[in-house]
Formats: C-alpha cells, structure tokens, sequence
C-alpha cells in the first residue's frame, strides 16, 4: 500500500514538472523552436540529396563502434576511435566540401522573402516553363543519339551558372530539335560545349565547364563530355544530360553521380521528376508546415 501511495506521487511530480515546462514557455523559446526545426529540416534535406548520406552512415558506424568499446571496456579501440574524432571536424570539412560549398551557395542567394516556408515555390510556373523544353530536350536527345552526335545539356536549377554562361555565347531562344541539331552539328563553332537552360530557355551555347574534383578516380573510359558533366554536377545543383559520340548513349549527371542507359521515355520521367514534379511536392510539404505554423500560432 505505501509503495503504491510513493508511486503515485512520484509521477503527481512527475506530471507536474511537465506541466511546469509548458506553463514556462515564452514567445522566443516558440521562435527559437521553429528556427532549430528550419535548420534540422534542411539540413537532413541537404544530406539526403547528396553523397553524404553515405558518409554520414560511415560516421554513425563508427559512433556505434565507440558506444560498444565503452560498454565493453575495450580500451585499444577506444583509444584508436578517441584519435579518429579528435580530428574529425577537421575531417568533416574535408569530406563534406562539396556539400558545405553547395550549401553556403545557397545560403549566399537566399533573401529573407525566400525562406522555403515563406515563400513557396509556384509549381504551375514552372511547369508552364519546362514542359515544352523537357519535350524539346528529349526528342532531340533521341535524334543525336541515333546519329552518335555528341551532346551536352545542362539544366539549371537552383544554383546559377553564370560564370559558365560568360564562357559560352548567348543565345536566348526557345529550345527545339532544329536548334539542338544546329548547335551539336560536327565541326560548327559551338558543337564543343555545352548549353545551358535556364526557366526552360538556352540561354547560352558553347559554355566550357569544370573539370571534376577527382577526375582521377574516373573511369578511363568515360570521354571528356561526361568528365565535364560530372565535374558541373559537383559544383551545383544542376541536372547535366550527356550524348555520347562513340556509342550514341544518353547518359545523365547529378550530384556527381553518372547514370547511363537512358531512353526518351526514361529521360523525359527523370527530367519531369526534378524540374516540375519535385517543385510541387515541396510547395505542397511548405504550404502544409506554414498553415499548421499559422494555425497553431492561433490558438
């Protein structure tokens, strides 16, 4: 009987410690809250879209491997992981450069108007923008690949390609498969770089482009066009298609991945997926996280 009457007081406090927080809490601990979640929010976004998922699973492990060195009392390990996280903020920076550089981009063209809850993207826009262009870029992807014309095509997203666009001569028209047939022609003065489109638009042609940050690890059989997409893909956002001139195949870089194989069918789902659809869903998930900001800010 008295250890059940000491174990209901036990959780009354309990209760009421609780209850002492949500009494306690200010506008600014509200603020603070949100701001952290913004934070967290992206910043797993950011992760999940890039090579450093894998990375940050590399870390993990070895955080689970220190856990159980400590519970285990296995001294050499701990001393061997001890040394690995003394320099591993060092090492992060290291890793994640690509990532971090990407971000602080972000960050560097971010007005405050254009927070990702505060102003959410306008999908209808965008589509309006690129359906007829992601249409253009596929039939004439299709076209080069049949006659192995060699190609390059850079989508622009988020990130802006300015100081590849001043390599490059600007052009400013509507995409289609007369165009794309003209600039790739063997031997003309632009068949050599690349094109970038911007809003669904080629703004410019004949745009030289990075070399990627590890063109050693390579394969030697990729020619210098993937090169060049892969190293544009690492230093932004952007969505590269590639045409290869030996084999006709159509080949895609993001992120600093390449992936080959690609039909029209399969390459116009991919380019639908990034440039509208991903758009929508993300307005959608910002539109929900606003109203239910503003409705419980309300109450």
């Amino acid at each position: 009987m008295l250890q059940t009457i000491i174990e209901s007081l036990n959780l009354k406090e309990a209760f009421n410690s609780i209850w002492g927080v949500f009494l306690n809490i200010r506008l600014n601990d509200i603020v603070d809250i949100i701001i952290l979640y913004f934070l967290i929010y992206n910043g797993i976004k950011l992760i999940r879209e890039t090579r450093a998922q894998q990375l940050t699973k590399g870390i993990a492990v070895l955080l689970g491997c220190y856990a159980l060195a400590y519970m285990f009392n296995l001294n050499t390990m701990r001393f061997l992981l001890k040394l690995c996280f003394q320099w591993g903020f060092l090492a992060l920076i290291i890793l994640f450069q690509p990532e971090l550089r990407r971000m602080l981009e972000k960050v560097g063209r971010t007005k405050i108007a254009e927070l990702s809850f505060l102003n959410p993207t306008d999908a209808t826009s965008d589509e309006l923008k690129w359906s007829s262009a992601i249409e253009s870029i596929c039939d004439a992807t299709q076209n080069l690949s049949s006659s192995k014309t060699g190609a390059l095509i850079i989508c622009e997203r988020k990130t802006k390609l300015g100081e590849q666009i001043a390599t490059g001569t600007v052009l400013n028209c509507t995409p289609s498969v007369a165009i794309f047939g003209n600039i790739f022609y063997p031997n003309t003065p632009l068949h050599d770089g690349a094109v970038i489109i911007r809003d669904g638009v080629i703004l410019a042609a004949g745009c030289f482009l990075p070399r990627p940050q590890k063109d050693e690890l390579i394969n030697k059989q990729l020619g210098s066009r993937h090169r060049a997409a892969i190293g544009m893909s690492e230093n932004s956002d952007a969505l590269v298609i590639v045409v290869s001139e030996e084999t006709g195949a159509i080949s895609v870089a993001e992120n600093g991945e390449l992936t080959r194989g690609y039909s029209k069918e399969s390459l116009k789902k991919l380019l639908t997926k990034s440039l509208i659809k991903d758009k929508d869903t993300n307005s959608i998930k910002e539109k929900s996280f606003a109203g239910r900001v503003i409705s419980r800010w309300k109450k």
